[in-house]
């Protein structure tokens, strides 16, 4: 049975393969060169994948300007996470100049394709009314078709909305439900939101231990509010012993962070 010819858009493929495996190897070089040669054929995975290795400098040297050159290739193919990249870029005014109403654009490609990412990020545009109409029902709208699909800054985002009562009726159980999602999966700001919620009450049973566990979850990331909570909770023995040594030194670490509270409070201490 004779071989079928390599046509250009096999070629293309088995380009794009060796640049994965290469790149699963850890060879960046290597795969920075077999995804170019892909790219040049007109993939659309590896004109993303190398607009990926000019975003991170491995294999090649790091450029802002290259990442939007190969992003833009591949989003303009419908590339889903090429067109969330590339709006992130026109966002943040990196590699091309800052344009809210481009951002918006290819985020509403990505999102119309079902990229998570692209959704929440396109419902942080509605929320601050940035390249398109402030919306607060837009917001929730593309925040929900994010946190559906288990995006965490979209579960995240659904809990402040819920809680404050933005884009829909204000509901603390729809905030803490949410916040509780993120937060078992790791989310350090949803973890102190719903160390608050527990600690006052709302959307959630009153519980101070329960407080303190999600206060320590996200201060352990680093998180400067909860690192507060806590200074605040071991001074004043709220679901933990009283302890004023405890209480110091998380203030002194959400201090050191930026926080004026803390800052106050060891003024305050001495």
């Amino acid at each position: 049975m004779a071989k079928a010819p390599v046509t250009r858009r096999n070629a293309a493929v088995i380009d794009n393969n060796w640049g994965c495996f290469f790149y699963k190897k850890g060879d960046y070089e290597s795969a920075v060169r077999a995804f170019r040669k892909a790219a040049e054929q007109g993939h659309a995975s590896a004109q993303y994948e190398l607009g990926v290795m000019y975003a991170s400098g491995r294999g090649v040297a790091k450029s802002d300007a290259e990442t939007v050159k190969w992003y833009r290739k591949a989003a303009e193919q419908g590339h889903a996470s090429a067109q969330y990249n590339l709006g992130v870029k026109y966002a943040n005014g990196q590699g091309a100049a800052k344009n809210d109403a481009e951002a918006v654009k290819w985020f509403q490609k990505s999102a119309a394709q079902g990229n998570a990412s692209g959704q929440n990020y396109l419902g942080l545009m509605y929320e601050k009314g940035r390249g398109v109409a402030q919306s607060d029902a837009e917001a929730v709208k593309w925040y929900r078709k994010a946190a559906e699909q288990g995006n965490l800054d979209g579960q995240y985002s659904m809990g402040v909305m819920y809680e404050k009562g933005r884009g829909g009726p204000k509901s603390d159980a729809e905030a803490a439900k949410w916040y509780r999602m993120a937060a078992e999966r790791g989310d350090a700001a949803a973890q102190c939101r719903l160390g608050v919620m527990s600690r006052e009450g709302r959307g959630v049973a009153q519980s101070d231990t329960e407080a303190v566990k999600w206060f320590r979850k996200s201060a352990d990331q680093g998180g400067m509010a909860a690192q507060s909570w806590l200074g605040i909770m071991y001074e004043k023995g709220l679901g933990v012993p009283k302890n004023d040594a405890e209480a110091v030194n998380w203030y002194r670490k959400a201090a050191r962070a930026g926080s004026k509270y803390s800052q106050e409070q060891l003024k305050r201490k001495g």
